[in-house]
């Protein structure tokens, strides 16, 4: 038997005002959008927002359903919309904030699974990675170079 070891490394940054400016427009608006959440029944709202390389910047928030299977997070909504309106274009970057209708969410809130295997999908069509920012309502933001930081064992299409 071997073991093998995995590093992952983020940038920290302390505040929403320690964010370089293009991220911090993102951001602000990852915030605003995410008011725009239907979130009735998890009552979590997050927003997303991506920056493409034709420098548009697509929104998504969360769309919870009654039959829950049928919702979609913010990341996804935000993603597949910049795929259907600019299939071309690549992602440079991603920034989501997640806040609770119930409690103060002040730790930095990363992509679920689901959110990070379609990043995935389209960070390896593009070949170069996303720079994905994450926060919680307010406080830390994490940023992580690429999405293979957060998911080091993707699934993609060389396996089928």
């Amino acid at each position: 038997m071997k073991e093998i070891t995995i590093t992952m490394q983020f940038s920290v940054f302390d505040s929403l005002e320690d964010l370089p400016n293009d991220i911090y427009n993102l951001m602000t608006q990852a915030i605003a959008v995410r008011k725009n959440a239907y979130a009735p029944y998890s009552k979590f709202r997050v927003g997303a927002a991506i920056l493409l390389d034709n420098r548009k910047i697509v929104l998504g928030s969360n769309q919870e359903n009654a039959a829950y299977p049928s919702g979609l997070c913010a990341e996804r909504v935000a993603i597949f919309h910049a795929g259907a309106i600019y299939p071309d274009a690549k992602i440079l970057k991603i920034a989501i904030t997640a806040a609770s209708d119930t409690n103060k969410t002040t730790a930095p809130i990363p992509p679920c699974g689901s959110c990070r295997q379609s990043i995935a999908e389209y960070e390896i069509k593009q070949n170069t990675p996303i720079e994905i920012y994450f926060m919680g309502e307010t406080g830390t933001i994490y940023k992580s170079s690429s999405l293979k930081n957060l998911l080091p064992f993707m699934f993609d299409k060389s396996f089928l």
